[in-house]
C-alpha cells in the first residue's frame, strides 16, 4: 500500500511538472506587450538594479516576425515613440528561442532565456542577461501612443 501511495504521489509530480512546461509558440507570445527593465547581469556577477527607467520596451510579434522600440510612457497613459525601431524575426534553434533584429546600422541576436505573463530573460551578445518585468501603465489609457 504504501509503494502505491508513493507512486501515485510521484506520478502526481511529474504530471505537475510537465502540465507547467510552455511550449515555444507560448513563450514567444508573451514577448507582445510593453516591457520595463527591471536587472541586469554581467557575466562576472554583477547585477545593476533599475528601480525606475523613463523608457520602455515595445514588443509586437506575430508569426515570427515583429518589431521592438523605445517608447516614453505618458502621466496621461500614452506613449511617445520615435521612428526609431528593430525589426525582429524570432527563431526556435536548438531548443533554444533566439530573437534576431535588423536595423539600418546593425543586426545582433539575443536569447530568450525564460517567458512567463509578467516577466522574461533576455540574453545579449555580450553576455549580460536583462530581467525585464511587465510595465504598469500610469492611467487607464494604457497603450495609446502619442
Amino acid at each position: 500500500m504504501k509503494r502505491f501511495v508513493l507512486v501515485l504521489i510521484f506520478g502526481s509530480l511529474l504530471t505537475g511538472i510537465a502540465c507547467n512546461r510552455q511550449s515555444s509558440e507560448e513563450k514567444i507570445a508573451n514577448l507582445n506587450g510593453y516591457w520595463e527593465i527591471q536587472n541586469a547581469k554581467l557575466p562576472e556577477g554583477i547585477e545593476k538594479e533599475f528601480n525606475y527607467s523613463e523608457l520602455v520596451d515595445y514588443i509586437q510579434v506575430k508569426d515570427n516576425k515583429g518589431l521592438r522600440k523605445k517608447v516614453r510612457p505618458q502621466l496621461g497613459g500614452g506613449f511617445i515613440s520615435s521612428e526609431d525601431q528593430e525589426n525582429l524575426t524570432v527563431k526556435v534553434e536548438n531548443d533554444s528561442i533566439n530573437l534576431y533584429y535588423t536595423t539600418p546600422y546593425t543586426s545582433y541576436k539575443e536569447t530568450l532565456l525564460s517567458s512567463e505573463e509578467d516577466k522574461i530573460k533576455i540574453l545579449n551578445p555580450r553576455g549580460i542577461i536583462y530581467t525585464y518585468k511587465r510595465f504598469t501603465p500610469y492611467s487607464t489609457d494604457y497603450g495609446q501612443e502619442n
